[in-house]
């Protein structure tokens, strides 16, 4: 029987149109930009306004973006997964909502949550359903609408995240393009560092949380900074050793964008050329399940087919680990 593997066969983005950029910043937290840019890289961030609009209406955004560049049918769509760390709203379905707004009526739907490495991890499901020769057709969306739990007056937080989305199409192939190799780690202990305490199962919203801010985003610094510098670099390292590509035989570093510091760290430890190491952080910022996929979508014009991809990331829980992946198109 020929291999089959799941291959990405096209792409699609979307950013909300304001702009919230570093000076603005200035003006609502003691901060600057050019502590800002040092420390993260970032100098602006999409933040998603309206009533009413969550982060399924990034995934549909970058959903209808895929669809129409590639004149895709919705209908010949057989699944629809929504990694994501924001749903709209707690006991409904974010990509359930989502697959019928982009008319994929003949899809089933569900949502998936690793925080920043949801896509990621995403991509390893998707890859499986492929594998089993039943689903031909899978739509994998990363999306989050971070500033509906960020603290504008914390800037710790404030500075780092933005609202995206980005969509990427899986389809079955027997060229040898595709998914090649996956290497991926939690470690529940380090949930305390990075977490919305209130808000969940656990710890209900209450008048007294509200006055805490303890339903916003809390992240010890320090203590994530180190451990995705480590973790992200480690699985890099060991997805190329085993599947014996070196500088030369690697293309592109796709890499989530949570710290240019972080990103430069993880090119190091593989002693990667700067050039092949996609970056968008300084336009978007962190928009956590959104990275990967806005970086194929803004990347996705430069890549070539048979190039080499890695995947990188790390996220709350703590989940982290990286992806091999050859491109199958070329644009």
């Amino acid at each position: 029987m020929i291999k089959i593997s799941a291959a990405i066969t096209a792409v699609g983005g979307y950013v909300p149109d304001f702009i919230l950029t570093n000076k603005i910043l200035e003006t609502m937290v003691d901060t600057n930009d050019e502590w800002i840019t040092s420390r993260t890289g970032i100098k602006e961030r999409r933040i998603l306004k309206g009533a009413n609009k969550g982060t399924s209406f990034l995934a549909i955004q970058a959903a209808k973006d895929l669809i129409q560049k590639n004149n895709l049918d919705p209908t010949t769509i057989d699944l629809v997964v929504v990694a994501t760390a924001t749903p709209d709203m707690k006991a409904s379905s974010t990509s359930a909502f989502t697959a019928s707004e982009i008319g994929a009526t003949n899809a089933f739907a569900f949502d998936l949550d690793a925080a920043c490495s949801s896509f990621l991890f995403g991509m390893s499901v998707v890859a499986r359903y492929i594998e089993s020769r039943i689903y031909k057709k899978i739509l994998l969306i990363g999306a989050d609408k971070n500033s509906s739990m960020i603290n504008y007056q914390d800037r710790a937080t404030c500075i780092i995240f933005g609202d995206g989305a980005g969509a990427v199409l899986f389809e079955p192939n027997d060229e040898g393009y595709g998914v090649k190799d996956e290497y991926l780690r939690s470690d529940g202990s380090g949930r305390e560092f990075l977490r919305a305490t209130h808000g969940g199962s656990s710890n209900a919203i209450t008048e007294d949380s509200l006055k805490e801010n303890s339903h916003f985003v809390y992240q010890d610094g320090k203590t994530v900074f180190k451990n995705a510098v480590f973790n992200m670099a480690d699985a890099a390292e060991k997805i190329l050793k085993r599947n014996d590509l070196d500088n030369d035989k690697m293309d592109w570093l796709v890499a989530h964008q949570a710290n240019k510091r972080i990103i430069d760290a993880t090119a190091n430890r593989i002693n990667l050329d700067p050039q092949k190491v996609m970056t968008n952080i300084e336009k978007y910022g962190n928009t956590t399940s959104g990275t990967l996929p806005l970086l194929l979508s803004d990347y996705e014009s430069q890549l070539k087919k048979g190039d080499n991809l890695i995947f990188a990331a790390f996220g709350g829980g703590f989940n982290w680990g990286s992806i091999y992946l050859k491109w199958a198109y070329n644009t």
